[in-house]
């Protein structure tokens, strides 16, 4: 059957975390998830088990109480999660928010934060960035925050914001110097880490009913007081560090896909071989067989950028082509093997007991965020091909 196949220099380390993120996620079989889905639940009982095992703060060094782990082996986390069925985005923000709290935090921060997030005791899952009015485009954001004595009044709202009602922090990006008072686009932007708990009336949440992602959520900041020991690095700085999050955002989402890719791929193999249809599997009949021969082609070839990706972040190289790259080509071939999954059960594949319509809404996501693909052919042809600038 299909499954990760170590390649001969993969560390033991992250064949071991494979392992045993497999064992957790045997406690967790297709139904629950399926369950979960249909009551548009949180996985508490999951995210727990995964507290448990301590696998809420691989990337936070041990010196805090994290387990020090680089991006690889993170990634490694949520493939095997994504694989088994289940769904890494319970936990995925709280992995890929640490890129901007770990390199450009202070030293205070990360002595008040890191132990708590490690020890599943604080969760930071979620990550305000997107706005209804700015969409893509991160530089026209008007979350404003207006500085005060002793810190910051934040007026403004973020969308599609994933988690938050189960964060007891937030990564914020709001505008410390308007728009048009900046010489450059992204100048003027500030990133804060903001603590939810207590803030009363000053932050509402508004659940938003979606096709998927039944935990995403408008919220809206009104004159709430943000200390300012909550700013992260210098003010006005804000995109710079956020871009340490992004690369590794783009990282983790890429092996979240191939997870899913083996998980709808599996699904497709099964049924080939045993459903049979004029007196022989019809995984026998080419126009069945070659689909899945070529989705497993495709999942191999993004892997390998993939991990070219996460190897470029791990050593401190600048890693934006590669990581967007790896995103475009993981989430494409995912979703590639989720059509070919559902062509290969036909009718079985709209029940949910077969896991693959549930899957198939779960991978159509990544055509669109964290980021578009389309944005991410736009960076590519702009930023490393030298192309004229479409936007």
């Amino acid at each position: 059957m299909f499954s990760h196949q170590a390649s001969p220099d993969r560390s033991a380390t992250q064949d071991e975390i494979r392992v045993e993120i497999r064992r957790i996620c045997a406690r967790f079989p297709d139904r629950y998830w399926e369950e979960l889905d249909r009551r548009e639940e949180y996985p508490t009982d999951f995210v727990a088990a995964l507290r448990a095992g301590g696998w809420l703060g691989p990337l936070i060094p041990a010196e805090y109480g994290g387990a020090g782990l680089d991006i690889q082996e993170a990634g490694a986390i949520l493939e095997e999660i994504n694989a088994s069925g289940g769904n890494g985005a319970a936990v995925h923000a709280q992995l890929y928010i640490m890129g901007s709290l770990l390199r450009y935090g202070s030293d205070e921060q990360k002595r008040r934060y890191l132990p708590g997030i490690a020890a599943g005791d604080l969760s930071l899952q979620a990550f305000g960035v997107t706005e209804p009015s700015s969409g893509s485009d991160t530089s026209a954001i008007t979350t404003f925050a207006k500085k005060v004595d002793g810190g910051y009044i934040v007026n403004g709202q973020k969308i599609f914001i994933s988690r938050v009602q189960h964060s007891d922090l937030m990564l914020l990006l709001a505008r410390t110097t308007p728009l048009e008072q900046v010489p450059k686009r992204s100048n003027g932007m500030t990133l804060f880490l903001i603590d939810l708990r207590g803030v009363g009336d000053a932050v509402e949440i508004r659940k938003i009913d979606a096709m998927i992602n039944h935990e995403t959520n408008h919220v809206f900041f009104r004159d709430l007081l943000v200390p300012e020991e909550a700013r992260i690095g210098d003010e006005g700085e804000g995109f710079k560090y956020l871009l340490a999050s992004l690369n590794a955002e783009r990282i983790l989402i890429a092996y979240e896909c191939l997870g899913d890719g083996r998980y709808l791929l599996e699904k497709a193999i099964t049924y080939a071989k045993e459903r049979e249809v004029f007196g022989r599997p019809i995984g026998a009949n080419q126009g069945v067989q070659f689909p899945i021969a070529k989705a497993w082609m495709r999942l191999r070839a993004a892997r390998a950028v993939c991990e070219t990706a996460a190897a470029e972040y791990d050593s401190g190289h600048a890693s934006g082509a590669d990581a967007n790259s790896a995103k475009w080509l993981c989430a494409d071939a995912s979703w590639e093997t989720a059509n070919v999954a559902m062509d290969t059960l036909g009718g079985y594949g709209m029940a949910r007991e077969y896991g693959v319509e549930r899957k198939f809404r779960e991978t159509r996501l990544y055509q669109v965020a964290p980021v578009t693909n389309n944005m991410i052919m736009a960076y590519i042809g702009q930023n490393v091909l030298g192309l004229p600038r479409s936007y």
